[in-house]
């Protein structure tokens, strides 16, 4: 990447507001966020309406003001402190001019999508018992209404009123002591509220849950790992399955005309010892197609059998309808952990494609069902065992993202290795549960990363653009042919969509570690990225 000397000088960044009481004071005003608003969200590009901006997760906007020969007049337009010093993971979301904004570890607040003064703030009390193992974080809200939807370290989903900040229903999930948390944005569906669970690490039995909006009461829960009264069951040994992880803690997709969810799954537990669990470990690792009205399970797909390196299939879905051979096919795209890419048939869960966009070392190759044909010797042992990709993968959680301009998948890709580990360990509820570990052999500087475009008919890399170290920043594209991330030195940037080229680029001081979003406010768009704890919104200069 380019190197430019610009740094943000502490006393640019603007403090909030003073902070409201819950309810007092001159509130925010939107229009209520229905579901027809939610279904044709992609035709509000002025709004950030979902976690990944649409149902299908594309990620991609239509706003173009800011286009690949304007972007280099992006200015700094204001700035939201965020009180707590965790990193953030935020999206916000935008209604109308409003913006909420997650903050760690489960708190929200809404400003003024234009200015960034604060309307209000919602903190979520948590015990001091709490058990995550990846940070105190909250990537974002779900909306419905006038209600926003959050879900809670300690377990819980929470309704919030968007005009006052104050709680309407709390229910809690699970049982945090446990070690069960919660991180995820929710994702709503038609009158229900989907939210995934996390805690893969502590020997969770994982699920995907649907709670009805208005009352917060639970409509299903989709198990993850199958109970004994299910054949799939059997690819769990003994009572494995009651401790087998496969967590559920990144966003999913829906399809509304399927009226099907679909969501990935962790990895199995303990992580890095598979003796104590043999077999092929269903449903982690997997794309579960579930139906939206029941949760009952459409059709799954198993990228990674019985994994032993962590290779959680958590990464955010990407639907998409594409010419396939001459027929329009619904697809669903995928650049998995385990460093291959995917493109799947949505309907039936057939899979049309895979190939490596990352470093690989473990597999030889997929077969025709898309079921990795592994290396022999490349699980973890007690002495170590050198493999590609890393345990962080070939990609993790950071959101990819689609443009249907350029028909390109962009994600954030690392050409990585690890030294597995494998240990014996007994299951204590509430303590980790992970069975051994990783090393990294050499420093990261020695190891490629990019953001790679990806062509989802052919598998190939279209073009990259390297990053070093390697970023955990998310992909924002729009029809200003452009795609926003940020790299974990700190600077934010644009490149050009279908070149790949570096356009535009700020040092925001800070590292990056969500995604960016975009929006207008009368009439002007705006970019926001947050980074450290600060909240950053751009937009053309005046």
């Amino acid at each position: 990447m380019k190197r430019l000397a610009i740094v943000l000088a502490t006393a640019i960044v603007a403090a909030p507001a003073a902070a409201q009481e819950s309810g007092s004071g001159a509130g925010p005003s939107f229009s209520p966020v229905t579901w027809e608003r939610l279904l044709n969200a992609a035709d509000e590009p002025e709004n950030w309406l979902m976690y990944s901006a649409t149902l299908d997760a594309q990620r991609y906007s239509r706003l173009d003001q800011i286009h690949n020969r304007n972007v280099g007049e992006l200015e700094l337009k204001w700035a939201y402190q965020i009180p707590q010093l965790d990193r953030a993971e935020t999206v916000p979301l935008v209604v109308d001019g409003v913006m909420f904004i997650t903050e760690a570890p489960s708190n929200v607040v809404a400003v003024d999508a234009a200015t960034g003064r604060q309307y209000w703030r919602y903190d979520h009390p948590l015990p001091d018992d709490l058990r995550i193992c990846c940070g105190r974080n909250n990537r974002g809200v779900a909306i419905l209404g006038e209600t926003l939807f959050m879900s809670t370290l300690d377990a819980h989903l929470v309704a919030i009123d968007a005009r006052t900040g104050n709680l309407v229903w709390d229910r809690e999930t699970a049982d945090h002591q446990a070690g069960y948390s919660k991180t995820a944005a929710p994702l709503v569906v038609k009158d229900q509220v989907v939210t995934g669970i996390a805690g893969g690490e502590y020997g969770i039995r994982g699920f995907i849950d649907s709670y009805d909006a208005a009352s917060g009461e639970q409509v299903w829960r989709a198990w993850t790992i199958p109970g004994p009264d299910h054949p799939d069951n059997q690819t769990w040994a003994g009572d494995s399955w009651r401790t087998g992880g496969s967590a559920s803690w990144i966003t999913g997709a829906y399809d509304p005309e399927l009226d099907i969810v679909y969501w990935g799954t962790g990895n199995p537990g303990p992580d890095w010892n598979g003796d104590v669990r043999l077999g092929d470990n269903l449903y982690s690792d997997s794309a579960m197609a579930l139906n939206g009205t029941t949760g009952e399970l459409e059709w799954y797909f198993q990228f990674t059998p019985h994994d032993v390196h962590d290779w959680d299939a958590i990464q955010v879905p990407i639907l998409a309808d594409l010419t396939w051979d001459g027929e329009e096919r619904k697809v669903m795209m995928w650049a998995n952990r385990n460093a291959f890419f995917y493109t799947i048939d949505r309907v039936t869960g057939e899979f049309l494609l895979g190939k490596p966009y990352a470093k690989q070392t473990w597999a030889v190759g997929l077969d025709s069902n898309g079921r990795p044909i592994r290396v022999p010797n490349t699980a973890p042992t007690p002495e170590g065992t050198l493999v590609s990709p890393p345990v962080g993968g070939g990609t993790n959680w950071f959101s990819p993202a689609f443009s249907p301009r350029t028909e390109l998948f962009y994600v954030q890709a690392y050409d990585g290795e690890d030294i597995f580990y494998k240990r014996d360990e007994e299951y204590v509820e509430g303590d980790q549960f992970t069975g051994g570990g990783a090393q990294r052999p050499l420093p990261a500087d020695n190891y490629h990363s990019a953001i790679r475009a990806i062509d989802p008919r052919t598998g190939d890399v279209r073009w990259e653009y390297p990053i070093q170290p390697r970023s955990t920043a998310g992909v924002t594209a729009t029809a200003g042919d452009l795609v926003f991330s940020g790299s974990v030195d700190g600077y934010f940037f644009a490149l050009d969509a279908v070149s790949g080229e570096e356009l535009w680029h700020m040092n925001v001081g800070r590292r990056v570690h969500s995604a960016a979003i975009t929006y207008a406010v009368d009439g002007q768009q705006y970019v926001t990225i947050a980074a450290g704890n600060v909240v950053f919104t751009f937009g053309l200069r005046d």
